[in-house]
């Protein structure tokens, strides 16, 4: 057992982009841009009434006939996804024996997050961690407003241990060890937010093989080949029960009929449609793109088509790193499906860095040392919904200072030499990170003009004597978060949201079974990870790290574990 925190190397940091980025930028799919979303009302059912917004991105389920069926195959449990869920669920799947399949739309097995938490493990505890498991219940139900549903939180809680250790007897024969990330304990934000030590990761992380790989290699190892390439049309379903789901194939249309199906297909930030019916708020904020492109609600609608029921509110992960050049606005740009974002930097991380932030008048809006969405809604408020960050040459002292956790965390980089050229490699290279040698030609070059120019000078200055006096009179910003903007050259980068993924999605119970509008459980359907719900309400709970591949994985394996009688 390992007793070390997190040390990643900064190869491995600066590539956080680089497996995404290449993923996203081999698809051609950019970033986000402004439209007027359409007006919403949702039913019982959790669809949009209003008949255009439900034309829109709900559509009408598709009719297969009998005879277009080129085969047909039978299972007791069937996965639909191979990525985190899916592959958990897989995994248990296996190791309990029982009959399944396992297909997924890609060519191959999606990017794998590697962060993942869980609470009071094994390495938790040699490193002297308690988690105060009702109140990290509590804190998650808060950042959902109550809209949640507290017995599933509590399952990936209780169950996310045995899964870490599951992961990790996996992960050792590829000679990667598991570290617990430990950043010092702080305030931020103003006010006071519980920050569990959750996230666990295999270092060296983002090196092949990184975790799905593993585990879909030990199934092929196993006899269980996923079925790539299948692509869900509709599951099968009847008056309260579905009984497995058809496909579409290279060799035509595949049938496979099953006592149980579960839904790992992720949520739908690649579908424009539906995220501008559903996300509008997400959508008037973002200028680039991190999810996966597969991830185009194909789980949610199939399943809203047999009958479930979905969350009513929406839950977005964005991160506040979607650089842009001077004068582009957050939103999508073009219509329809082939919607994408202006940006084309899926994420310049210095962007998480609480530096002074200012809007196109020049001007403080928000306390910029927050969770990573909050600056992106509140920008939401201001002219085209983008920001201005900037910062001086001791721009790296600062973020030494500054001490974000997740994956903006910098320090242990800086540490092993990663210089600033490094860390903004990509904004320089795509000539939208501005470097002057005066702030007034700084302000010149960021697109501030007349009153703006003026209002931008003025803000410096004033942001400076809060330094000076280690006090933010205006938004509260704690004083080891302040820095001073004095010592040339000086930077500024515009910026917007990069949307990652949604987490709203099916309603599910505490077995992850899926639940119909009036709350009763649809027999043989289940649903886990991004294309479920009833866990995050309105934002993601960025200071409880690595929750999310967390709660898909364990969601997964849970599933697994109930049908093998082992839950």
């Amino acid at each position: 057992m390992s007793n070390k925190t997190m040390s990643m190397n900064r190869r491995d940091f600066l590539g956080l982009g680089a497996a995404g980025a290449a993923v996203v930028g081999a698809l051609g799919l950019a970033g986000c841009a402004p439209s007027a979303p359409a007006e919403k009302s949702l039913g019982e059912t959790g669809a949009a009434t209003d008949a255009a917004v439900a034309s829109d991105w709900l559509g009408t389920e598709p009719e297969v006939a009998e005879g277009d069926i080129a085969e047909t195959l039978d299972t007791d449990f069937l996965i639909i996804g191979a990525g985190t869920a899916g592959l958990a669920a897989a995994g248990a799947a296996a190791d309990l024996g029982l009959n399944f399949i396992i297909c997924d739309k890609a060519n191959q097995v999606p990017e794998t997050r590697e962060y993942l938490g869980g609470v009071d493990t094994a390495y938790a505890k040699a490193n002297n961690v308690e988690i105060d498991k009702p109140k990290l219940l509590n804190e998650l139900t808060r950042y959902a407003s109550g809209k949640c549903n507290q017995k599933l939180i509590k399952m990936w809680i209780d169950e996310s241990a045995e899964y870490v250790d599951w992961v990790t007897e996996v992960m050792k024969d590829q000679g990667k060890e598991v570290m617990l990330d430990m950043p010092p304990a702080h305030a931020t934000g103003g006010t006071d937010y519980y920050v569990p030590y959750v996230q666990h990761l295999w270092e060296p992380s983002y090196v092949p093989p990184t975790r799905n790989d593993v585990i879909a290699e030990r199934l092929s190892g196993q006899g269980h080949d996923i079925l790539f390439e299948h692509e869900m049309v509709k599951l099968l379903h009847g008056e309260g029960t579905v009984t497995g789901a058809i496909f579409k194939t290279k060799d035509g249309y595949k049938q496979i009929n099953a006592k149980n199906t579960l839904l790992a297909t992720g949520g739908y930030a690649a579908n424009p449609v539906m995220m501008r019916a559903l996300q509008p708020a997400a959508v008037a904020c973002c200028t680039a793109s991190s999810f996966n492109p597969t991830c185009t609600g194909d789980g949610i609608r199939a399943g809203l088509w047999a009958g479930a029921s979905k969350d009513i509110d929406a839950a977005p992960m964005i991160f506040d790193r979607g650089a842009v050049a001077p004068g582009v606005d957050a939103g999508y740009e073009g219509t329809d499906e082939a919607a994408i974002f202006r940006g084309n930097i899926f994420q310049e991380n210095i962007g998480s860095q609480p530096f002074m932030k200012v809007n196109r008048r020049g001007q403080r809006f928000a306390n910029e040392s927050t969770p990573y969405d909050f600056v992106c809604f509140a920008a939401t408020y201001q002219p085209g919904g983008v920001w201005c960050q900037v910062y001086d040459a001791n721009m790296m002292d600062d973020m030494v200072r500054f001490e974000t956790v997740g994956c903006s965390r910098v320090v242990p980089y800086i540490e092993m030499g990663m210089t600033f050229d490094e860390y903004t490699a990509a904004s320089q290279e795509s000539g939208i990170l501005m470097k002057a040698d005066t702030l007034e030609e700084l302000a010149d070059m960021l697109g501030f003009a007349d009153q703006d120019k003026e209002n931008f000078l003025a803000e410096v200055e004033r942001y400076n004597g809060f330094f000076d006096k280690q006090v933010d009179e205006d938004f509260g910003k704690e004083a080891y978060r302040l820095s001073a903007i004095r010592q040339a050259p000086f930077y500024g980068c515009w910026f917007g949201g990069s949307l990652l993924t949604t987490i709203d999605g099916l309603r599910i119970n505490e077995n992850c079974q899926v639940l119909d509008p009036e709350l009763n459980v649809i027999e043989g359907l289940y649903a886990a990870g991004d294309v479920s719900g009833s866990f995050f309400s309105g934002n993601y709970p960025e200071y409880i790290v690595g929750v999310a591949s967390g709660r898909s994985s364990v969601e997964g394996r849970h599933v697994a574990k109930l049908l093998g009688g082992a839950a």
